[in-house]
């Protein structure tokens, strides 16, 4: 199997090429680049899609499947990774296999190979500016990877609760350190500035391709949470005063 992986939905921008096919009886190779840029995804993320084919030595027609992130995250950074990965796949003829950025990260601690994974749950959560973070809980599934315990949401910080002892990963936290209150939280140094990344969307898509869970190119979905992404002056600071 060999998949590329695409993410763009925050301030960091990565692609990872997964290849189990030349790994044989060893671990699959695995190439990958990332930065945090802010700003030029669209453009990034395909000069560092050609910089990995090159590297790997094979065109985009040798893949098994395209994998995306599909947000919560930056408007314009979602559209960017949706669109990108569509339009490889369309022009390959591949499916793709879409995941969340809160799966993404869910997945860095639950990975049966993270250092110290236990059997708790996981609590993802990415800045949604405005005064608000994308959360969601999750638990480690054996097919599919993660499974949600509850339908990923944006809301005030305030409002992220979780019964019982729970991990925490994603720079919300270190965004609204406010969070830190949240009862059983148990936050490992690092975990509090974790973005998605292409290498935990490409191990997930492995899982999630086996599954059978690929999709047609025109299946491909966006995931914006807020229904509302544009607000007026006004708007904005009465989310600010909150």
């Amino acid at each position: 199997m060999r998949l590329l992986a695409l993410d763009g939905a925050t301030e960091a921008c990565s692609v990872a090429l997964l290849d189990d096919a030349a790994a044989g009886a060893g671990s699959p190779s695995l190439i990958y680049r990332s930065e945090e840029i802010g700003r030029g995804h669209a453009d990034r993320l395909l000069a560092m899609v050609s910089e990995l084919l090159a590297e790997a030595g094979y065109g985009l027609n040798a893949l098994t499947a395209i994998v995306a992130s599909v947000g919560p995250g930056a408007f314009t950074g979602v559209r960017i990774t949706v669109a990108t990965a569509q339009g490889l796949a369309y022009g390959a003829d591949l499916p793709v296999v879409p995941i969340s950025t809160l799966e993404a990260l869910a997945w860095r601690l639950l990975n049966p190979r993270a250092s110290g994974a236990d059997a708790a749950p996981v609590l993802a959560c990415l800045d949604a500016r405005m005064a608000e973070v994308y959360w969601g809980a999750f638990r480690a599934d054996p097919v599919l990877g993660v499974e949600p315990l509850a339908a990923a949401r944006v809301s005030a910080p305030l409002e992220l609760r979780w019964p019982g002892p729970v991990h925490g990963i994603g720079r919300g936290f270190s965004a609204y350190p406010e969070l830190a209150q949240v009862p059983g939280l148990r936050l490992r140094p690092g975990d509090d500035r974790a973005l998605p990344d292409a290498r935990e969307l490409a191990s997930l898509g492995v899982l999630r391709h086996t599954a059978g869970r690929a999709l047609d190119a025109a299946e491909l979905a966006p995931l914006y949470l807020r229904d509302k992404v544009a607000l007026t002056e006004a708007e904005r600071a009465a989310k600010i005063r909150l």
